[in-house]
């Protein structure tokens, strides 16, 4: 990638760090240790991302946990693959069903047990960990386990996400008793631990410990899913026993467009990373040399209105989907859809975008085997259920379901809803670039469009990629920044019709991690510096 690594346009908050035989790139320097661990034992690429994903349940529950679903492209042996662990709705799952139980509600509910669908996370690291690793699962995840158990001190970002999830759930809690386990297992002595407070989650271990002994099995036929079923028939949830023992991993093509000579990937639906391609196919379409003038700012928004506004028209589960993907990122899409963007902002489909909380993760190793992976519980800790003496943390993605009827993405049993978490990997005629993502709900394809274009457009390296203030569009025309974002452009902006808003925390401007492999061989890697973010090496 022909990038200028002595380009520091933005205010530098670490180098780019290069290395020879292995990297992993994380938001936590603990995960990423542990990543590096695997790699040094005689681990690959995918070892080091099982483990380490392992190790972010652990050091950030605020946003993932093995209650919830994962994705990864992975480049192993020359070839590209990609997985979906994201479940399926529970059979009982119908809108009749819900409406009975919430009478007179018009959207899902956020939290409680109504919203929760199949967790994929702990059979996508036993699948990866089958079909590609060198080393055992239980390899993978003893250093989890053993950070569970011995316990760590909390970070600054993390308590900061730790303090807001507890207003939020503390809020819900008081008319349900939904929430009870989650307060025993979150909170220490009735409160959100603070910055450098030494916590330990010997629960959680116990359950990573099961889940790596059995390869998974426990959570979806052994005691973890019989107390998953029991725990729901008790709060009437919709999950049972026969919905875990149905999930299977599925194993999916990435699908991808050519932008400027570089092939950028993502997974297929039912997740949105067609979204920023769909929004690339779009820009692609006007040649951008500057980034920081307030047309090519336009252009980006505009592009991602009509990408998202298509996005949320048609994407689901696959199953469901009514038009073709190479249809939705195709040139004719892009191009169709660049000749409606004028000078002034627009509104092409209104809808508010919520925010989410996810884990993003790269790695590499020596045998220049790469990973792409990301997991999530969506909201935070998810919808606030925690299976009693367990510590798993159940997802609430059934969220995102629509409850009218007409939607193709409306609420049935046994689909899969619209998924907002997305891998990114980018490849050069047949050759490997690598890994990229932005976690942060909807965020993520706009941080993805974002990274790309400044990677690709404007040639910054990876680090500059990603310390590059961002935007994010929100609903109608409504974008929000970061408080370093150029004052010049806010105002050339406003004068475009777009509402500006200048927005103190930076949590939701994503977290991204990019590792990129130059023809020599040496990976360069870029780290979030929105958080305690960090790159293994060596």
């Amino acid at each position: 990638m022909n990038f200028n690594v002595h380009s520091h346009p933005y205010a530098l908050s670490r180098n780019t760090v290069v290395a020879k035989h292995g990297m992993v790139a994380t938001s936590n320097p603990l995960a990423s240790n542990v990543g590096l661990q695997m790699l040094q034992k005689g681990g690959n690429a995918v070892d080091a991302a099982i483990a380490t994903a392992a190790a972010l349940t652990v050091v950030e529950p605020t946003s993932n946990g093995v209650g919830g679903d994962c994705f990864a492209i992975v480049y192993i042996n020359g070839e590209l693959h990609g997985m979906n662990a994201s479940g399926k709705s529970p059979e009982l799952f119908t809108m009749e069903a819900v409406k009975e139980k919430h009478p007179g509600i018009s959207t899902m509910p956020w939290f409680g047990w109504t919203p929760i669908t199949v967790p994929g996370v702990p059979k996508g690291w036993a699948k990866l960990n089958e079909r590609f690793g060198r080393l055992s699962l239980l390899e993978c995840l003893q250093p989890a386990i053993e950070l569970a158990l011995s316990g760590y001190p909390v970070g600054e970002n993390l308590a900061e996400l730790w303090s807001v999830a507890s207003k939020r759930y503390l809020e819900e809690s008081k008319n349900s008793t939904e929430f009870d386990e989650w307060k025993k297992t979150f909170l220490f002595d009735g409160h959100s631990p603070a910055f450098g407070q030494f916590i330990t989650l010997p629960n959680h271990a116990e359950t990573l410990r099961k889940i790596a002994q059995s390869h998974s099995d426990a959570f979806y036929y052994g005691d973890l899913a019989d107390a998953i079923h029991n725990s729901s028939l008790k709060h009437q949830g919709f999950i049972r026993k026969k919905d875990l023992e149905a999930f299977e991993v599925e194993w999916v093509d990435p699908v991808s467009i050519n932008y400027r000579g570089y092939d950028i990937y993502e997974l297929p639906p039912n997740g949105q990373g067609i979204v920023s391609l769909m929004a690339l196919s779009i820009l692609k379409n006007e040649k951008f040399t500057y980034k920081d003038e307030s047309n090519t700012l336009h252009k980006q928004i505009e592009a991602m209105k009509w990408a998202f506004a298509d996005g949320m028209k048609h994407i689901t589960d696959p199953s469901y989907m009514k038009e073709k993907v190479s249809d939705l990122i195709g040139d004719a899409y892009g191009l169709s859809r660049y000749d409606k963007i004028t000078d002034v902002a627009t509104i092409p489909e209104p809808f508010d975008i919520p925010n989410g909380g996810t884990v993003y993760l790269a790695t590499a190793d020596k045998w220049g085997n790469m990973v792409s992976y990301i997991q999530s519980n969506y909201s935070g800790f998810g919808s606030g259920v925690v299976i009693e003496d367990t510590g798993i943390a159940m997802q609430n993605r059934g969220r995102d379901f629509s409850l009218d009827a007409t939607h193709v993405n409306c609420l049935a049993p046994l689909k899969k809803t619209y998924h907002t978490i997305v891998p990114g990997f980018i490849m050069e005629k047949n050759r490997a670039i690598g890994p990229f993502g932005v976690m942060g709900g909807y965020m993520q394809p706009q941080g993805h469009l974002q990274v790309v274009m400044n990677m690709i457009d404007f040639r910054l390296n990876p680090q500059m990629a990603l310390d590059a203030p961002r935007w994010q569009w929100k609903s109608k025309n409504l974008v929000i920044v970061e408080q370093d974002f150029p004052a010049h452009l806010i105002v050339e902006l406003i004068q475009k019709g777009h509402q500006m808003v200048i927005e103190q925390n930076r949590n939701i401007f994503g977290r991204g991690q990019i590792i990129i492999r130059m023809k020599n061989g040496v990976y360069v890697g870029g780290c979030e510096s929105r958080t305690e973010s960090n790159i293994a090496c060596y």
